[in-house]
Protein backbone atom coordinates (compact mmCIF):
# COMPACT_ATOMS: atom_id res chain seq x y z
CA UNK A 1 0.00 0.00 0.00
CA UNK A 2 1.30 3.46 -0.90
CA UNK A 3 2.29 5.91 1.84
CA UNK A 4 2.06 9.36 0.32
CA UNK A 5 2.83 12.86 1.58
CA UNK A 6 0.57 15.73 0.51
CA UNK A 7 1.85 19.28 0.85
CA UNK A 8 -0.96 21.76 1.44
CA UNK A 9 -4.29 21.52 3.26
CA UNK A 10 -6.20 23.71 0.84
CA UNK A 11 -9.28 22.28 -0.90
CA UNK A 12 -7.12 20.49 -3.50
CA UNK A 13 -4.91 18.75 -0.97
CA UNK A 14 -7.80 17.80 1.29
CA UNK A 15 -9.92 16.40 -1.57
CA UNK A 16 -6.89 14.40 -2.73
CA UNK A 17 -6.45 12.88 0.73
CA UNK A 18 -10.13 11.88 0.79
CA UNK A 19 -9.93 10.40 -2.72
CA UNK A 20 -6.85 8.34 -1.83
CA UNK A 21 -8.43 7.22 1.44
CA UNK A 22 -11.34 5.80 -0.58
CA UNK A 23 -8.80 3.65 -2.39
CA UNK A 24 -7.08 2.49 0.77
CA UNK A 25 -4.01 4.66 0.20
CA UNK A 26 -2.40 6.13 3.32
CA UNK A 27 -1.57 9.86 3.29
CA UNK A 28 -0.09 12.51 5.56
CA UNK A 29 -0.81 16.19 4.89
CA UNK A 30 1.75 18.87 5.81
CA UNK A 31 0.32 22.40 6.02
CA UNK A 32 2.43 25.47 6.67
CA UNK A 33 -0.17 27.51 8.61
CA UNK A 34 -0.43 26.66 12.33
CA UNK A 35 -4.24 26.83 12.39
CA UNK A 36 -6.77 26.48 9.60
CA UNK A 37 -9.40 29.22 9.58
CA UNK A 38 -12.30 29.87 7.17
CA UNK A 39 -10.50 32.62 5.27
CA UNK A 40 -11.14 33.88 1.77
CA UNK A 41 -14.19 34.80 -0.22
CA UNK A 42 -16.41 33.07 -2.79
CA UNK A 43 -15.75 30.33 -5.30
CA UNK A 44 -17.93 28.99 -8.10
CA UNK A 45 -18.00 25.19 -8.26
CA UNK A 46 -19.04 23.91 -11.67
CA UNK A 47 -21.15 20.82 -12.30
CA UNK A 48 -18.14 18.52 -12.73
CA UNK A 49 -16.86 19.73 -9.37
CA UNK A 50 -20.17 19.07 -7.62
CA UNK A 51 -20.02 15.53 -8.95
CA UNK A 52 -16.71 15.05 -7.12
CA UNK A 53 -18.37 15.91 -3.80
CA UNK A 54 -21.07 13.37 -4.56
CA UNK A 55 -18.39 10.74 -5.25
CA UNK A 56 -16.84 11.58 -1.87
CA UNK A 57 -20.21 11.08 -0.11
CA UNK A 58 -20.22 14.78 0.78
CA UNK A 59 -22.96 16.08 -1.48
CA UNK A 60 -25.52 16.87 1.23
CA UNK A 61 -22.89 18.52 3.44
CA UNK A 62 -21.69 20.54 0.45
CA UNK A 63 -25.24 21.60 -0.39
CA UNK A 64 -25.80 22.73 3.19
CA UNK A 65 -22.98 25.31 3.00
CA UNK A 66 -23.47 26.47 -0.60
CA UNK A 67 -26.00 28.09 -2.91
CA UNK A 68 -27.54 26.54 -6.03
CA UNK A 69 -26.78 28.55 -9.19
CA UNK A 70 -29.75 29.04 -11.50
CA UNK A 71 -29.06 32.01 -13.81
CA UNK A 72 -25.91 33.62 -15.20
CA UNK A 73 -26.52 37.05 -16.75
CA UNK A 74 -24.13 39.43 -18.57
CA UNK A 75 -24.49 43.22 -18.75
CA UNK A 76 -22.49 46.05 -20.30
CA UNK A 77 -21.11 49.09 -18.45
CA UNK A 78 -24.51 50.79 -18.59
CA UNK A 79 -26.47 47.89 -17.10
CA UNK A 80 -27.88 46.75 -20.46
CA UNK A 81 -28.34 43.01 -20.73
CA UNK A 82 -26.13 41.19 -23.24
CA UNK A 83 -26.80 37.50 -22.68
CA UNK A 84 -28.11 34.99 -20.15
CA UNK A 85 -27.80 31.26 -19.61
CA UNK A 86 -29.08 28.75 -17.12
CA UNK A 87 -26.70 27.00 -14.75
CA UNK A 88 -26.25 23.41 -13.63
CA UNK A 89 -29.37 21.26 -13.44
CA UNK A 90 -31.44 24.21 -14.66
CA UNK A 91 -29.66 23.93 -18.02
CA UNK A 92 -30.00 20.15 -18.12
CA UNK A 93 -26.74 18.98 -16.53
CA UNK A 94 -26.92 16.04 -14.14
CA UNK A 95 -25.24 17.97 -11.33
CA UNK A 96 -25.67 21.40 -9.82
CA UNK A 97 -23.41 24.39 -10.16
CA UNK A 98 -22.98 25.87 -6.68
CA UNK A 99 -21.53 28.98 -5.06
CA UNK A 100 -19.67 28.66 -1.75
CA UNK A 101 -17.32 30.50 0.59
CA UNK A 102 -13.85 29.05 0.01
CA UNK A 103 -12.92 29.04 3.69
CA UNK A 104 -16.13 27.37 4.78
CA UNK A 105 -15.64 24.69 2.12
CA UNK A 106 -12.06 24.16 3.24
CA UNK A 107 -13.17 23.68 6.85
CA UNK A 108 -15.79 21.10 5.79
CA UNK A 109 -13.11 19.15 3.94
CA UNK A 110 -10.67 19.46 6.85
CA UNK A 111 -13.21 18.14 9.37
CA UNK A 112 -13.99 15.25 7.03
CA UNK A 113 -10.31 14.36 6.65
CA UNK A 114 -9.89 14.30 10.44
CA UNK A 115 -13.05 12.19 10.87
CA UNK A 116 -12.14 9.65 8.19
CA UNK A 117 -8.35 9.56 8.34
CA UNK A 118 -7.68 10.34 11.99
CA UNK A 119 -6.39 13.21 14.12
CA UNK A 120 -2.80 12.71 12.95
CA UNK A 121 -3.65 12.89 9.25
CA UNK A 122 -2.80 16.61 9.05
CA UNK A 123 0.36 18.18 10.49
CA UNK A 124 -0.17 21.94 10.91
CA UNK A 125 2.60 24.51 11.09
CA UNK A 126 4.82 22.34 8.90
CA UNK A 127 6.08 23.65 5.57
CA UNK A 128 8.11 21.98 2.84
CA UNK A 129 11.67 23.29 2.45
CA UNK A 130 12.87 20.85 -0.22
CA UNK A 131 12.68 17.24 -1.32
CA UNK A 132 15.13 14.52 -2.32
CA UNK A 133 14.28 11.18 -3.88
CA UNK A 134 15.72 7.82 -4.79
CA UNK A 135 14.39 4.62 -6.35
CA UNK A 136 12.40 3.70 -3.24
CA UNK A 137 10.89 6.94 -1.97
CA UNK A 138 11.04 10.66 -1.24
CA UNK A 139 12.68 12.43 1.70
CA UNK A 140 11.12 15.76 2.66
CA UNK A 141 12.80 18.47 4.66
CA UNK A 142 10.04 19.98 6.76
CA UNK A 143 10.31 23.19 8.75
CA UNK A 144 7.99 23.57 11.73
CA UNK A 145 6.52 26.75 13.10
CA UNK A 146 9.11 26.92 15.90
CA UNK A 147 11.97 26.78 13.37
CA UNK A 148 12.75 23.12 14.00
CA UNK A 149 13.53 21.10 10.91
CA UNK A 150 13.09 17.39 10.36
CA UNK A 151 13.43 14.93 7.52
CA UNK A 152 10.50 12.64 6.86
CA UNK A 153 10.23 9.72 4.47
CA UNK A 154 7.32 8.72 2.22
CA UNK A 155 6.82 6.62 -0.89
CA UNK A 156 5.85 9.66 -2.95
CA UNK A 157 4.94 13.35 -2.73
CA UNK A 158 1.86 15.17 -4.04
CA UNK A 159 2.44 18.93 -3.97
CA UNK A 160 -0.83 20.82 -3.60
CA UNK A 161 0.86 23.85 -2.08
CA UNK A 162 -0.75 26.53 -4.22
CA UNK A 163 0.41 29.44 -6.34
CA UNK A 164 3.67 29.82 -4.38
CA UNK A 165 4.45 26.12 -4.48
CA UNK A 166 7.86 25.20 -3.04
CA UNK A 167 7.80 21.92 -4.95
CA UNK A 168 7.02 23.66 -8.25
CA UNK A 169 9.91 26.07 -7.65
CA UNK A 170 12.32 23.17 -7.09
CA UNK A 171 10.92 21.20 -10.03
CA UNK A 172 10.87 24.16 -12.46
CA UNK A 173 13.22 26.87 -11.12
CA UNK A 174 13.28 28.66 -14.48
CA UNK A 175 9.48 29.07 -14.39
CA UNK A 176 9.09 29.95 -10.74
CA UNK A 177 8.36 33.67 -11.13
CA UNK A 178 4.98 34.72 -12.56
CA UNK A 179 4.41 37.74 -14.77
CA UNK A 180 2.06 40.57 -13.78
CA UNK A 181 -0.86 40.89 -16.20
CA UNK A 182 -1.50 44.60 -15.59
CA UNK A 183 -4.88 43.72 -14.02
CA UNK A 184 -5.75 44.15 -10.35
CA UNK A 185 -8.50 42.06 -8.78
CA UNK A 186 -10.58 43.22 -5.82
CA UNK A 187 -12.59 40.61 -3.93
CA UNK A 188 -15.18 41.40 -1.29
CA UNK A 189 -18.28 40.16 0.52
CA UNK A 190 -21.41 42.08 1.52
CA UNK A 191 -24.55 41.14 3.45
CA UNK A 192 -27.56 41.95 1.26
CA UNK A 193 -31.11 40.99 0.51
CA UNK A 194 -31.28 38.14 -2.03
CA UNK A 195 -30.57 39.50 -5.51
CA UNK A 196 -32.96 38.34 -8.26
CA UNK A 197 -34.28 35.57 -6.04
CA UNK A 198 -30.88 34.65 -4.62
CA UNK A 199 -29.56 32.20 -7.25
CA UNK A 200 -28.02 34.44 -9.91
CA UNK A 201 -24.47 35.28 -10.92
CA UNK A 202 -24.11 38.72 -12.53
CA UNK A 203 -21.30 39.67 -14.95
CA UNK A 204 -21.07 43.45 -15.31
CA UNK A 205 -19.06 46.08 -17.15
CA UNK A 206 -16.65 46.86 -19.97
CA UNK A 207 -13.38 44.88 -19.63
CA UNK A 208 -11.46 47.83 -21.09
CA UNK A 209 -12.46 49.91 -18.03
CA UNK A 210 -13.60 47.73 -15.15
CA UNK A 211 -15.69 44.61 -14.64
CA UNK A 212 -17.58 43.10 -11.73
CA UNK A 213 -18.95 39.64 -10.98
CA UNK A 214 -21.51 39.18 -8.20
CA UNK A 215 -23.02 36.01 -6.72
CA UNK A 216 -24.37 34.71 -3.38
CA UNK A 217 -22.26 32.28 -1.35
CA UNK A 218 -24.47 31.74 1.71
CA UNK A 219 -28.19 32.05 2.41
CA UNK A 220 -29.53 33.49 5.69
CA UNK A 221 -25.92 34.08 6.71
CA UNK A 222 -25.44 33.57 10.46
CA UNK A 223 -29.19 33.91 10.97
CA UNK A 224 -29.37 37.46 9.61
CA UNK A 225 -31.99 36.65 6.97
CA UNK A 226 -29.59 38.12 4.42
CA UNK A 227 -27.42 36.52 1.74
CA UNK A 228 -23.66 36.76 1.93
CA UNK A 229 -22.82 38.20 -1.48
CA UNK A 230 -19.43 37.65 -3.07
CA UNK A 231 -18.21 40.24 -5.57
CA UNK A 232 -15.08 40.49 -7.70
CA UNK A 233 -13.85 43.58 -9.54
CA UNK A 234 -11.11 43.72 -12.17
CA UNK A 235 -9.40 47.01 -13.07
CA UNK A 236 -6.13 48.06 -14.63
CA UNK A 237 -3.69 48.52 -11.78
CA UNK A 238 -0.16 48.51 -10.45
CA UNK A 239 1.68 45.37 -9.43
CA UNK A 240 1.51 44.37 -5.77
CA UNK A 241 2.56 41.27 -3.87
CA UNK A 242 0.88 38.00 -4.85
CA UNK A 243 -1.12 37.50 -1.66
CA UNK A 244 -4.83 36.61 -1.45
CA UNK A 245 -5.13 38.38 1.93
CA UNK A 246 -4.13 41.99 1.13
CA UNK A 247 -6.78 44.21 2.73
CA UNK A 248 -8.02 47.04 0.47
CA UNK A 249 -10.19 50.18 0.60
CA UNK A 250 -13.44 49.69 -1.39
CA UNK A 251 -13.99 53.45 -1.86
CA UNK A 252 -11.36 53.41 -4.61
CA UNK A 253 -13.73 51.29 -6.72
CA UNK A 254 -16.87 53.44 -6.53
CA UNK A 255 -16.07 55.81 -9.46
CA UNK A 256 -15.41 52.85 -11.78
CA UNK A 257 -19.15 52.06 -11.84
CA UNK A 258 -20.66 55.55 -12.23
CA UNK A 259 -22.50 54.58 -15.42
CA UNK A 260 -23.77 51.20 -14.22
CA UNK A 261 -27.50 51.28 -13.44
CA UNK A 262 -29.44 48.12 -12.63
CA UNK A 263 -33.12 48.26 -11.66
CA UNK A 264 -32.69 45.62 -8.95
CA UNK A 265 -29.28 46.47 -7.44
CA UNK A 266 -27.22 49.50 -6.38
CA UNK A 267 -23.75 48.22 -7.20
CA UNK A 268 -21.92 51.15 -5.65
CA UNK A 269 -23.76 50.69 -2.35
CA UNK A 270 -22.99 46.97 -2.44
CA UNK A 271 -19.30 47.88 -2.57
CA UNK A 272 -19.59 50.49 0.21
CA UNK A 273 -21.34 47.99 2.51
CA UNK A 274 -18.56 45.39 2.17
CA UNK A 275 -17.63 43.37 5.25
CA UNK A 276 -14.16 42.69 3.83
CA UNK A 277 -12.23 43.61 0.69
CA UNK A 278 -9.00 42.04 -0.56
CA UNK A 279 -6.64 43.11 -3.33
CA UNK A 280 -4.81 40.67 -5.59
CA UNK A 281 -2.67 41.20 -8.71
CA UNK A 282 -3.59 38.91 -11.57
CA UNK A 283 -0.35 37.18 -12.50
CA UNK A 284 0.42 34.77 -15.30
CA UNK A 285 1.83 31.41 -14.24
CA UNK A 286 2.84 29.88 -17.52
CA UNK A 287 1.68 26.34 -18.34
CA UNK A 288 4.26 23.69 -17.53
CA UNK A 289 5.59 21.00 -19.84
CA UNK A 290 5.51 18.46 -17.01
CA UNK A 291 3.96 18.14 -13.55
CA UNK A 292 6.15 15.17 -12.65
CA UNK A 293 9.61 14.71 -11.20
CA UNK A 294 9.96 10.98 -10.55
CA UNK A 295 8.01 10.28 -7.35
CA UNK A 296 6.92 13.92 -6.99
CA UNK A 297 3.88 15.39 -8.72
CA UNK A 298 2.04 18.72 -8.75
CA UNK A 299 -1.71 19.17 -8.28
CA UNK A 300 -4.17 22.08 -8.31
CA UNK A 301 -2.76 25.62 -8.36
CA UNK A 302 0.77 24.28 -7.88
CA UNK A 303 0.40 22.58 -11.25
CA UNK A 304 -1.84 24.97 -13.14
CA UNK A 305 -2.40 28.30 -11.41
CA UNK A 306 -4.94 30.06 -13.60
CA UNK A 307 -6.80 33.33 -13.57
CA UNK A 308 -9.71 33.00 -11.12
CA UNK A 309 -12.28 33.25 -13.91
CA UNK A 310 -14.91 30.78 -14.96
CA UNK A 311 -15.03 28.85 -11.69
CA UNK A 312 -12.20 26.47 -12.55
CA UNK A 313 -9.53 26.65 -9.85
CA UNK A 314 -11.01 24.34 -7.22
CA UNK A 315 -13.13 22.46 -9.74
CA UNK A 316 -10.07 21.43 -11.75
CA UNK A 317 -8.18 20.51 -8.57
CA UNK A 318 -10.97 18.07 -7.63
CA UNK A 319 -10.70 16.50 -11.08
CA UNK A 320 -6.93 16.24 -10.65
CA UNK A 321 -7.53 14.37 -7.38
CA UNK A 322 -9.97 11.92 -8.95
CA UNK A 323 -7.65 11.01 -11.83
CA UNK A 324 -4.59 10.80 -9.59
CA UNK A 325 -6.36 8.42 -7.18
CA UNK A 326 -7.41 6.25 -10.11
CA UNK A 327 -3.86 6.03 -11.46
CA UNK A 328 -2.32 5.29 -8.06
CA UNK A 329 -4.82 2.48 -7.62
CA UNK A 330 -3.86 0.99 -10.97
CA UNK A 331 -0.07 1.12 -10.53
CA UNK A 332 2.21 -0.13 -7.76
CA UNK A 333 4.90 2.32 -8.84
CA UNK A 334 3.86 5.91 -8.01
CA UNK A 335 6.20 7.27 -10.67
CA UNK A 336 4.28 5.38 -13.36
CA UNK A 337 0.94 6.53 -11.93
CA UNK A 338 2.14 10.14 -11.93
CA UNK A 339 3.21 9.97 -15.58
CA UNK A 340 -0.22 8.67 -16.60
CA UNK A 341 -1.97 11.31 -14.49
CA UNK A 342 0.15 14.01 -16.12
CA UNK A 343 -0.71 12.72 -19.59
CA UNK A 344 -4.43 12.59 -18.79
CA UNK A 345 -4.77 15.98 -17.09
CA UNK A 346 -2.04 18.41 -18.11
CA UNK A 347 -2.93 18.99 -21.80
CA UNK A 348 -6.58 19.59 -20.91
CA UNK A 349 -5.88 21.95 -18.02
CA UNK A 350 -3.19 23.87 -19.90
CA UNK A 351 -5.77 24.63 -22.59
CA UNK A 352 -8.18 25.88 -19.92
CA UNK A 353 -5.43 28.02 -18.38
CA UNK A 354 -4.70 29.62 -21.75
CA UNK A 355 -8.42 30.17 -22.33
CA UNK A 356 -8.89 31.88 -18.95
CA UNK A 357 -5.97 34.17 -19.71
CA UNK A 358 -7.88 35.22 -22.80
CA UNK A 359 -11.05 36.00 -20.77
CA UNK A 360 -12.93 32.77 -21.52
CA UNK A 361 -16.63 33.35 -22.10
CA UNK A 362 -16.31 36.78 -20.44
CA UNK A 363 -15.02 37.94 -23.83
CA UNK A 364 -18.62 38.65 -24.91
CA UNK A 365 -18.63 41.84 -22.84
CA UNK A 366 -15.48 43.03 -24.60
CA UNK A 367 -17.01 42.19 -27.98
CA UNK A 368 -20.06 44.29 -27.22
CA UNK A 369 -17.98 47.20 -25.90
CA UNK A 370 -15.81 47.22 -29.02
CA UNK A 371 -18.72 46.89 -31.46
CA UNK A 372 -20.58 49.75 -29.79
CA UNK A 373 -17.48 51.91 -29.21
CA UNK A 374 -18.30 51.79 -25.50
CA UNK A 375 -21.72 53.40 -25.92
CA UNK A 376 -25.24 52.16 -25.06
CA UNK A 377 -26.92 50.05 -27.73
CA UNK A 378 -30.49 50.01 -29.02
CA UNK A 379 -30.83 46.31 -29.92
CA UNK A 380 -28.41 43.70 -28.56
CA UNK A 381 -29.35 41.25 -31.31
CA UNK A 382 -27.83 43.64 -33.85
CA UNK A 383 -24.64 43.91 -31.79
CA UNK A 384 -24.16 40.32 -30.59
CA UNK A 385 -26.70 37.86 -32.02
CA UNK A 386 -27.86 35.16 -29.64
CA UNK A 387 -26.53 32.43 -31.95
CA UNK A 388 -23.02 33.94 -31.92
CA UNK A 389 -23.00 34.22 -28.13
CA UNK A 390 -24.28 30.66 -27.86
CA UNK A 391 -21.35 29.41 -29.93
CA UNK A 392 -18.83 31.20 -27.71
CA UNK A 393 -20.32 29.70 -24.57
CA UNK A 394 -20.73 26.22 -26.00
CA UNK A 395 -17.09 26.16 -27.08
CA UNK A 396 -16.02 27.14 -23.56
CA UNK A 397 -18.23 24.57 -21.80
CA UNK A 398 -16.90 21.81 -24.06
CA UNK A 399 -13.33 22.92 -23.35
CA UNK A 400 -13.73 22.45 -19.59
CA UNK A 401 -15.33 19.04 -19.99
CA UNK A 402 -19.00 20.00 -19.64
CA UNK A 403 -20.58 20.21 -23.14
CA UNK A 404 -23.83 22.15 -23.04
CA UNK A 405 -26.94 19.95 -23.15
CA UNK A 406 -28.89 20.47 -26.36
CA UNK A 407 -26.20 22.36 -28.25
CA UNK A 408 -25.29 19.53 -30.64
CA UNK A 409 -28.97 19.17 -31.48
CA UNK A 410 -29.01 22.81 -32.56
CA UNK A 411 -31.00 24.07 -29.59
CA UNK A 412 -30.44 27.64 -28.38
CA UNK A 413 -29.01 27.31 -24.89
CA UNK A 414 -28.74 31.00 -24.03
CA UNK A 415 -31.59 33.48 -23.76
CA UNK A 416 -32.61 37.04 -22.99
CA UNK A 417 -34.33 37.41 -19.63
CA UNK A 418 -37.03 39.70 -20.97
CA UNK A 419 -37.98 37.12 -23.58
CA UNK A 420 -38.13 34.40 -20.89
CA UNK A 421 -40.40 36.64 -18.80
CA UNK A 422 -42.73 37.13 -21.77
CA UNK A 423 -42.98 33.36 -22.27
CA UNK A 424 -43.91 32.91 -18.63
Amino acid sequence: MHDIAIIGAGPGGLVTALRLHQQGIRTKIYEIVPELKPLGVGVDIKTVGTRQFEDLDLLEEFRSISVDAEDSIFYNHFGQEIYAEKCGVHMGYLHEQRFVHRGILQMLLYRTVIERLGEDAVVLGAGLVSYEQDADGVTLEIEHRDGRRERVRHDALIAADGIKSVARRQMHPDQAEPEFSGITMWRGTTLHEPIRGGHTILHLGDPRISTMIIYPIAENFEGTGLDLINWVVETNGEETIEDWNQVADPEQLIPAFDTLKLPFLDVQQLIRDAREVYLFPLTRHFPLESWVDGRVVLLGDAAHAMYPRGGNGITQATLDAAVLAEKLTEHADPAVAFIEYDAARRPIVNRITDNMRGEGYEVIRRIVAERTAGKPFDDIEEVLPLAEADEIFSTYHALVGAPRPGHEAGEATGFRTWEEAQVR
